[in-house]
């Protein structure tokens, strides 16, 4: 880069506020146009089944997104700081300013918010988003972003997560967030199944794959927590240190999974224990006690008619009777 007075050149570019995040909206859009679908439905559900479908369908669908949106988030590890910092490389200009670090499965956001945000003739609102995705290159990323001239609590915080830090957290959060996007994953398939199968119905196997949708999105949290508890370089800025706790993507996995798990377990306890009240929750018994009415009638033997009768209580003598003629 050529140099101004000096000093490297700062390139002004758009300040990223946080990002409307398309993908998130696509997939409420479409899980919300499900649920208008089935509500248009319910309608025409007679009896108490319906209080029983409508629950089933909410439970359903909110397991379903929660599954696919938390593969996208960028919340499962969260911390701000509020710190007197520098604003530029080179530059001996102080601004006070709120810097926040979200971790994500396929990356993370680093957010710098000026208070207040119009300091130093600048609007100090900025949001970075660097990806450690299979298909994407981390310390590309982090190089574009020097390119560009990004401010220094940004650069400073992105360059504790790069491959050539000694602080190895690249590597640590890289392998943890694909083993648990992998898991999600596979949690997500186990879901499709486990509502395939309550809807044929079998309704065992349906608590089956619920049991296993629980376990698999409990094991992305392990994943998750093995990168959280490992030592980590501190993040200060002066007398202030960037700290990081558990985001809301994390906790709500973790009460989706417990949800799955109660639900199958109960699944499976009722198929053991009362196998009729479980019937009844899935709206079967009264399909099932019409057919075997229907079934009973159609082997019962077909009672006789009133001719019949009447010809059975004809005396037998006189069937008997016989005309003789005389020769």
């Amino acid at each position: 880069m050529t140099l101004w007075n000096g000093s490297f050149p700062f390139y002004p570019s758009a300040k990223a506020c946080f990002p409307f995040d398309t993908t998130r909206a696509v997939i409420v859009s479409v899980f919300l146009s499900t649920f208008a679908t089935f509500v248009m439905i319910l309608p025409g559900i007679r009896g108490r089944g319906r209080l029983f479908w409508f629950l089933r369908v909410v439970m359903g669908l909110f397991v379903g997104a929660v599954v696919l949106t938390i593969q996208f988030t960028r919340d499962w590890e969260t911390g701000w700081v509020t710190a007197n910092t520098s604003y530029k490389s080179f530059s001996r200009a102080l601004v006070n300013a709120d810097i926040g670090l979200h971790i994500g499965l396929a990356g993370l956001n680093v957010t710098l918010v000026g208070n207040p945000v119009n300091q130093v003739n600048e609007t100090i609102n900025y949001n970075e988003h660097f990806a450690w995705s299979f298909d994407a290159d981390y310390d590309h990323s982090y190089g574009e972003g020097l390119e560009k001239g990004l401010p220094s609590p940004i650069l400073y915080v992105a360059e504790k997560f790069t491959m050539q830090s000694p602080c190895n957290m690249h590597r640590q959060y890289r392998i943890s967030g694909h083993y648990a996007s992998l898991t999600l994953w596979m949690a997500f398939c186990t879901w499709l199944i486990s509502i395939l199968l309550f809807s044929m119905p079998i309704l065992l196997y349906g608590g089956y794959m619920l049991l296993l949708t629980a376990a698999l999105m409990l094991f992305s949290l392990l994943f998750f927590f093995t990168a959280r508890n490992t030592p980590k370089c501190p993040i200060q800025f002066g007398p202030a240190s960037l700290k990081t706790d558990y985001g809301g993507s994390f906790w709500l996995t973790l009460v989706t999974g417990l949800l799955c798990l109660l639900l199958g377990l109960g699944v499976i306890v009722l198929n053991s224990m009362q196998p009729e009240k479980l019937k009844l929750v899935f709206n079967l018994d009264e399909g099932k006690g019409e057919e075997e009415k229907q079934w009973d009638k159609s082997y019962l033997p077909a009672e006789p008619s009133s001719s019949a009768q009447d010809v059975l209580m004809v005396p037998l003598g006189e069937l008997c009777e016989v005309t003789a003629t005389q020769l």
